[in-house]
């Protein structure tokens, strides 16, 4: 296919594209099982050299740190599916480990596994908390022992497996499942255990956010401790999770350790899609004229070495595509998280120092930095120093080129993760602003009367006290929305005005129209990027706007008797402002 096909184009393409199977397969939303993904033939990229390259590499104990959607948990289903004894081969039909026979046959189907994940650990409370972490041990116990012959267990793996799957398991038992649930595997097969255990640090990051942190440190330390450090019956094990928490919190003593997070080398380009990866899948479906799109919204991560875009956004607007050939790109990443490490670094952004280094992010630029990769809960939000790691390994910042050390070059990685930040930085904004009525009083009386020396003041005051949102990261009608929303925001706050945002007006669409019906006073705002800093040029261009678009005669329409039609210029932190009257505007019409 021709990649500089238009839209519209590619949208006929697509539809006339028959002849691939390709176009046919479901994309798998949401789904993290590999047998599920693969028997019910849904779109897969290839990530099984991660199986080959891990029995190449392997230690003790593995730990792969990934920001969430990044496919951890769908490569954890794919070890079980690949290692565990009774697998079925055929799942891995014309995948790239198939290729290595030698490898297959020494190590596909070979091992007892336990699998577990933890991120439906997050109870309100301690005792949820365990009682939720019980259900999931008493869960992989009755997995794995189904198809055993409990005629031939002994009396130890009777009575193991008995207390695995009782639901009033002590806490003991439960500090101890793991291992002896190993131990019962590796008696009975005569084969020592792969252990996998997805998001191990999901119970510690909702105990931390519910106050029982302390607690649960204990029972993940011991249940860790006696898995993964002092187990006989373990061959290797493989951990995933988003942070890299302290030894010294819940690995003490783990010296068989190997971690594998964002910044390794190794294995970075099975963890996310890469170029080749995406172009590929648009390909596939007839989309790849949306590949620009796709890359400015999704991709900018480095792992490594490798550059990759987010499997979770990726898929689901190309299966939005699929439908509807217009649609526009979503922040599908700010539907799935609280997104609430972005509130606290700005929020904790008090001194003119983070405030610019936020503006310089937000504007594209890069911030070096020194990272502090391994952390407890208690540390997180300590210091802003200490969040500039927690977003660098929660996805919220990425790295560019190589690190020297532990310094980093730190960037926001896309628009979406961009739009997350200046959403943040508006609502914490308006939140601010809404704590001064005065000061919002008085800029709303300025308005009102036709004072535009007041208004440019007031707002100059606002603009100042925030951070500002300036770049190159984004075109000029987008920079211009960041001084719209203020405005908004701070219009919002006058309960007896009605407030409009891109009304259609006259022949287009006002950026702001205000009706203050017991004056009967109508108030037009236009709104311009001045990006060679020409603040005078700038209100000239949105008054001639307003004028040329007849924006008022909505207002008239609506009996509004007085119009007072503002041109708003701004360029980074400065604004100037300018009114017509209606009774200058009858004059300029005479």
């Amino acid at each position: 296919m021709d990649k500089n096909l238009g839209l519209e184009e590619t949208a006929k393409w697509n539809r006339d594209r028959t002849d691939s199977w390709h176009r046919w397969k479901k994309l798998p939303i949401g789904v993290e099982s590999f047998e599920k993904l693969r028997r019910n033939e849904f779109y897969y990229i290839d990530k099984t050299g991660l199986i080959r390259d891990l029995l190449n590499s392997w230690a003790d104990v593995n730990l792969f740190t990934r920001p969430r959607r990044f496919g951890k948990s769908l490569n954890m289903s794919m070890f079980q599916s690949f290692f565990e004894i009774g697998c079925d081969r055929s799942l891995f039909d014309g995948l790239e480990i198939a290729k290595d026979t030698k490898l297959c046959d020494a190590y596909m189907g070979k091992f007892p596994v336990i699998s577990i994940s933890l991120k439906g650990v997050n109870g309100s409370s301690y005792e949820q908390a365990v009682d939720m972490l019980r259900l999931i041990l008493n869960e992989e116990t009755n997995r794995v022992v189904k198809n055993m012959r409990q005629e031939e267990w002994n009396l130890y793996q009777q009575s193991a497996v008995n207390r695995l799957l009782d639901h009033e398991m002590s806490e003991a038992d439960v500090m101890s499942s793991v291992r002896t649930l190993s131990a019962v595997l590796n008696q009975y097969y005569g084969q020592k255990v792969i252990i996998l255990i997805d998001e191990y640090d999901v119970p510690l990051a909702k105990a931390f956010d519910r106050g029982y942190y302390d607690q649960m440190v204990v029972l993940m330390r011991n249940l860790f401790e006696q898995a993964l450090k002092t187990n006989d019956n373990l061959y290797f094990a493989v951990l995933t999770g988003c942070m890299r928490i302290s030894k010294e919190s819940i690995f003490t003593g783990l010296n068989n350790l190997k971690v594998l997070s964002v910044s390794d080398v190794r294995f970075d380009e099975y963890f996310g899609f890469t170029e080749s990866e995406v172009r590929a899948m648009l390909d596939d479906y007839g989309l790849l004229a949306y590949l620009d799109r796709m890359k400015e919204w999704y991709d900018g991560y480095q792992f490594g070495k490798v550059h990759v875009y987010c499997p979770w956004d990726v898929v689901n607007y190309c299966d939005e595509l699929r439908a509807d050939p217009e649609v526009q790109p979503k922040n599908y990443w700010l539907n799935t998280s609280g997104n609430d490490v972005v509130r606290r670094f700005i929020e904790r952004a008090d001194s003119g120092t983070a405030k610019r280094e936020i503006e310089r992010l937000v504007a594209g630029d890069t911030v070096s930095k020194e990272l502090h990769q391994e952390l407890t809960y208690k540390e997180l939000y300590d210091s802003v120093e200490n969040i500039w790691s927690v977003l660098f390994a929660t996805g919220y910042l990425t790295q560019k080129g190589q690190p020297e050390g532990d310094l980093f070059s730190l960037k926001i990685p896309n628009l979406e993760i961009r739009q997350i930040f200046t959403r943040q930085i508006m609502v914490l904004f308006r939140e601010a602003a809404g704590k001064d009525g005065a000061a919002l009083e008085a800029l709303c009386d300025s308005l009102q009367r036709g004072d535009a020396a007041g208004v440019e003041r007031r707002l100059n005051e606002y603009l100042r006290k925030t951070i500002s949102i300036r770049d190159t990261f984004v075109k000029k009608a987008t920079k211009e929305n960041f001084y719209h929303g203020i405005l908004l925001g701070l219009l919002g706050f006058k309960d007896s005005w009605s407030v409009y945002s891109n009304r259609e007006a006259g022949e287009g669409y006002s950026d702001i129209l205000v009706e203050c019906e017991e004056d009967a006073l109508g108030i037009v705002i236009e709104v311009k990027y001045a990006e060679s800093g020409d603040l005078e040029q700038g209100c000239r261009a949105a008054l001639e706007q307003i004028g040329r678009k007849h924006y008022e005669d909505e207002l008239r329409r609506d009996g509004m008797a007085k119009i007072l039609e503002y041109g708003i210029a701004c360029f980074r932190k400065q604004c100037r402002v300018e009114v017509i009257s209606s009774q200058d505007i009858g004059m300029i019409a005479e």
